[in-house]
């Protein structure tokens, strides 16, 4: 019998390694979402976040004509995890002046969405600057580099737009007019 070793076994290897490893992540991702909000709602409302960043981050590699590697597959953990900060900024602060305030449902998506605008954009804005350097490099290490950063540069464009437009419209639709905990 033939068998294969070196480079394409590791390779092998760690795919396998992250077929487990990102649902993994995606799962403690959701639980942990869940205990901070102590709402199913609330929580699948930020998860939402996950697939449009997925695409963004899809998008950027077929942009740049790079195939999907180990090292996207870790660019899109780490995606993942940024865009699911940002959906708990804008949540969490929607609950906050729904509880204290006693603002209505869209009253309070409103001036959550106006007032985490910036704090949102920021975070996406300095995640994505910071890797540029890593998708512009040519040196050593750089088809490491390469897809990590394209990922996460990628996701992040798609999935701020999510946090800033679509996540209000969606607190809007589903959120129901009751007492926030």
């Amino acid at each position: 019998y033939l068998e294969w070793g070196g480079t394409f076994q590791q390779l092998r290897s760690a795919r396998q390694r992250l077929m487990i490893v990102v649902p993994t992540a995606l799962f403690v991702i959701f639980v942990l979402l869940y205990s901070a909000f102590g709402s199913l709602r609330s929580a699948l409302i930020v998860y939402s976040g996950i697939p449009l960043a997925a695409v963004g981050g899809i998008l950027a590699l077929f942009i740049r004509r790079i195939p999907f590697s180990i090292s996207a597959g870790v660019g899109f953990i780490a995606l993942f995890g940024v865009t699911v900060l940002n959906g708990l900024v804008m949540v969490s602060f929607i609950n906050k002046l729904r509880s204290e305030n006693k603002l209505s449902i869209p009253e309070a998506v409103r001036e959550g969405a106006l007032v985490r605008f910036r704090p949102v954009l920021m975070t996406a804005l300095v995640a994505s600057l910071g890797f540029i350097p890593m998708a512009l490099s040519h040196g050593a290490g750089a088809e490491v580099q390469r897809p990590l950063a394209t990922v996460v540069i990628g996701g992040l464009i798609s999935s701020t737009f999510l946090t800033l437009l679509v996540l209000p419209v969606l607190y809007n639709r589903f959120e129901k007019e009751e007492k926030v905990d």
